[in-house]
């Protein structure tokens, strides 16, 4: 079995959908992660395809390994981000071509079950409302969990309004109860004084985790935190190199490592990142910022991950560009989702939105 084309489409600035077929007639879709689809989709063509055009899709992992060493030049964000639209196509190919489930390939079947909380995107919401909006959404059985965002991006200390962290952190907690487990996102606003006196106020209120309190970069500021708090502290989802992983986890960055799929180049690296979780004895949940496709990558490196055992994210927010993306993501209940087993992702892309799409297609020699 050899590739012989790699497809993009795209409608917006937001993703594009890639479709690798083989010389044996088979086809696998993948998504190029979120964000910076102009940039992403050239990628693709002119340094990801040439790499796995004519190559065995069954050496996707060799392959992937040499694309990076051989591009070490170019490391950054638009690299792993067009990676990851062909490797994750490649996945679902194999995974159509011996009827199993992407997991299965991955690692094997570690659990089917996948517990997932309710991801908050806004700041632009009062504590009020937010309180009521999760509350709704744990009335009619949807969530048990939750994650908040406070403080504001990369905000160096300063709040998104006068007072809103403090007050959403405790009327949120009010307003649910304490049997329902909540998660703070602070999108690196903090210095390491500000991030501890907050870590305290979520300590007190009973979070289960605190993300990303310091700008990513300074590991050595979350470091601090880390250390000073009892609330586990997560973060990692910005980073791309397997090196840097392995640097936050060895040394105790952060207690929880949260690798993005879609932002680090696809499911081989991810699952890297997840086994060396494992071997450290700390938990992988991997950041899942909105519902594309990489909500079902997300799934499938859970349910082949010992480390991914905790509540994954899982975006309550209605994005206008993924929807009717595609058809078959399992339904949330009680936080509960349940993987099926069906061949490769498990999904079926919408036709419509292959025909109203911007195509782009490379093929082999």
């Amino acid at each position: 079995m050899k590739i012989t084309s790699i497809e993009t489409f795209q409608q917006n600035a937001n993703l594009a959908l890639v479709r690798v077929r083989s010389d044996d007639g088979l086809e696998g879709w993948g998504q190029t992660s979120p964000y910076l689809a102009d940039q992403s989709v050239p990628a693709v063509h002119d340094q990801i395809a040439p790499w796995f055009l004519g190559s065995d899709p069954w050496d996707v992992a060799a392959t992937v390994d040499r694309l990076v060493r051989a591009e070490y030049k170019f490391y950054g964000t638009v690299l792993y981000r067009a990676l990851c639209g062909v490797e994750t196509a490649v996945w679902d190919l194999l995974g159509k071509a011996v009827g199993r489930p992407v997991y299965q390939l991955l690692g094997g079947t570690v659990r089917t079950t996948i517990g997932v909380y309710g991801s908050s995107m806004r700041r632009d919401i009062s504590p009020s409302d937010e309180a009521q909006r999760l509350l709704g959404l744990v009335e009619d059985g949807t969530f048990t969990g939750f994650k908040i965002r406070i403080g504001s991006v990369m905000g160096q200390d300063a709040d998104a309004s006068p007072g809103r962290t403090e007050r959403i952190i405790r009327l949120v907690r009010e307003t649910l109860g304490d049997r329902i487990s909540l998660r703070a996102d602070a999108n690196g606003c903090y210095s390491p004084a500000e991030a501890i006196r907050v870590g305290r106020i979520l300590e007190d209120q009973g979070f289960y985790h605190y993300e990303e309190p310091c700008p990513y970069p300074q590991i050595e500021a979350t470091m601090k935190v880390a250390d000073a708090l009892d609330i586990p502290v997560a973060g990692g989802e910005q980073d791309q190199t397997l090196e840097h992983f392995h640097r936050m986890i060895n040394t105790g960055v952060v207690d929880i490592i949260q690798p993005d799929i879609g932002y680090l180049g696809g499911m081989v690296r991810a699952r890297k990142v997840a086994l060396m979780a494992e071997a450290a004895g700390i938990p992988c949940t991997p950041h899942c910022a909105n519902t594309s496709l990489l909500q079902v990558f997300t799934l499938h490196l859970a349910a082949c991950s010992a480390a991914v055992s905790q509540f994954q994210e899982w975006s309550i927010e209605d994005v206008s560009w993924t929807r009717d993306l595609y058809d078959g993501l399992p339904q949330v209940r009680q936080s509960m989702i349940e993987l099926l087993g069906a061949p490769g992702w498990g999904v079926q892309i919408n036709q419509d939105y292959l025909r109203s799409s911007r195509t782009r297609t490379s093929t082999a020699a």
